[in-house]
């Protein structure tokens, strides 16, 4: 298996730290507004990641921080007259259900800033001893320059920070380039007590102390969205690397961003749609299907088309799945296998072979996409094809489309494990009903039950054998 590095800027065999391990770290939110698709769409990508890496038969330990106090989040409490405090927690549970709605497995740990204060001021302090960070008029600062290799993530040179770049009056740092390790308090700021007076800590020292306390001076993956490589990864590995004197993260992947008519997706340009939104008119799977459609290191262009034509995709694929138990009703367990079924078990063979491939070639979603609609087609040809369907080698279609389900977050209602429940039993009751009405010609009653079902995610359809029903849930 490969993954791009952005470190090396290559392609790398992906081998963990700790053998039949994977530790993880993705940069949270910081908690000050709803979640849009851009942030979805990060998420998205790394729970797939995850799924892939646990499928494959990796533990994972991942770890997600919550950023709970920050200027944003202070600058929208005093706009709105709310407490931060407050004002975090509501959006750090708006986002728990933004992703619970999404299928994004939860992390194992979500650790928040305020609740690591004092592992940061211990961070900070050794930075401090160690020669890296000095005290200024308003805060600890990491002197950049002493750190030799900074600028290894980004590609940034110093001397591009530099040019017509200027310590601002009022800023008690030494180069325009350092940046605040800790913030000392502001009247009506929220503030702990530290070593260098009442404060807070800064942006970047709360990843290193955080996924260090729980993953270890060193560990396999950091991610996150590919506007966080600079400044806030670079100055991660400066600080982090300076206070353990090791090579911190072995891999680093980053998310493109979502597109907006040519503009990246943003809170600062107002062109976001939020999860929220998104969730009134889309199922969750059609979000992660659209996600996905793309390789998570791409740009992906939002539109309502986009959106619609990932609807119509993931609706097929459910199609063919329930053609799959319809036919295995009436499926003969085989006693031998003619050309159609050799046919259909190897289209199936080798569309598992290359989402695998696509998938170890750095979880290339988009390339994992093909094999899949091949298979679906392959069925309904074969259906299409054969009076009797034999059972073994559409149990093994099935099969496909739960393991790709089970990488990709989707078809999760449909394979839990169920008797016949009693909404299947009332579905056939109003098949019944329906068929009665349309033999009274009262066709515009038997017609509304058909079109009401299809909206709660029931979809009917008139064969010459019957009445038969399927779950489009899309």
């Amino acid at each position: 298996m490969k993954v791009y590095n952005t470190l090396t800027k290559q392609k790398e065999e992906f081998k963990p730290l700790r053998e039949g391990e994977v530790r993880m770290y993705v940069c949270g939110p910081t908690v000050y507004d709803y979640t849009h698709l851009g942030h979805a769409r990060t998420y998205i990508a790394f729970d797939v990641i995850r799924r892939y890496l646990e499928h494959k038969g990796y533990t994972v330990l991942m770890v997600m921080n919550f950023t709970d106090i920050d200027d944003k989040i202070i600058r929208r409490a005093q706009e709105t007259g709310e407490d931060p405090k407050e004002l975090a927690e509501k959006f750090l549970r708006y986002f728990l259900e933004d992703m619970k709605a999404l299928k994004v497995k939860p992390a194992d740990i979500y650790p928040r800033v305020t609740e690591h204060i004092q592992d940061i001021i211990e961070f900070v302090k050794n930075l401090e001893e160690k020669g890296y960070a000095y005290e200024g008029s308003d805060g600890v600062y990491f002197e950049v320059q002493k750190f030799k290799d900074y600028g290894k993530l980004s590609g940034i040179k110093l001397e591009e920070l530099r040019k017509g770049a200027r310590v601002e009056p009022g800023e008690g740092k030494r180069n325009p380039e350092d940046f605040a390790l800790w913030k000392k308090a502001k009247p009506g700021e929220p503030k702990w007590d530290s070593p260098w007076g009442e404060g807070r800590p800064g942006w970047h020292i709360e990843c290193s102390t955080m996924s260090t306390k729980y993953l270890g001076e060193q560990f396999d993956i950091h991610g996150g969205g590919n506007d966080l490589i600079f400044p806030h990864h670079e100055n991660e590995i400066a600080q982090t690397e300076a206070c353990t004197g090791k090579e911190w993260v072995r891999y680093w992947l980053h998310t493109g961003f979502v597109m907006v008519k040519g503009e990246k997706m943003s809170k600062s340009l107002g062109n976001f749609v939020t999860i929220r939104e998104l969730l009134q008119r889309y199922s969750p799977e059609v979000i992660r299907f659209f996600v996905l459609q793309k390789h998570y290191r791409s740009p992906l262009d939002y539109t309502e088309e986009g959106i619609q034509h990932a609807k119509n995709n993931l609706e097929k694929l459910y199609n063919t799945i329930e053609n799959i138990r319809i036919a295995l009703e009436k499926a003969e367990i085989p006693f031998k296998w003619s050309k159609e079924e050799f046919e259909l078990y190897e289209v199936i063979r080798e569309a598992k072979k290359k989402f695998y491939e696509a998938m170890d070639d750095d979880f290339n979603t988009a390339e994992a996409m093909k094999p899949i609609f091949e298979v679906a087609n392959a069925v309904n040809k074969y259906l299409a094809k054969v009076e009797k369907p034999k059972e073994s080698v559409l149990r093994k279609a099935l099969e496909f489309f739960k393991m790709v389900g089970e990488v990709f977050g989707i078809f999760e209602e449909y394979f839990k494990e169920t008797k016949e429940t009693k909404e299947e039993k009332l579905i056939e009751l109003l098949i019944q009903v329906r068929a009665e009405l349309r033999k009274q010609k009262n066709y515009a009653l038997a017609d509304k039950i058909r079109a009401e079902l299809r909206e709660l995610g029931i979809q009917l359809e008139d064969t010459p054998q019957g009445t038969i029903w399927k779950r489009i849930n899309v």
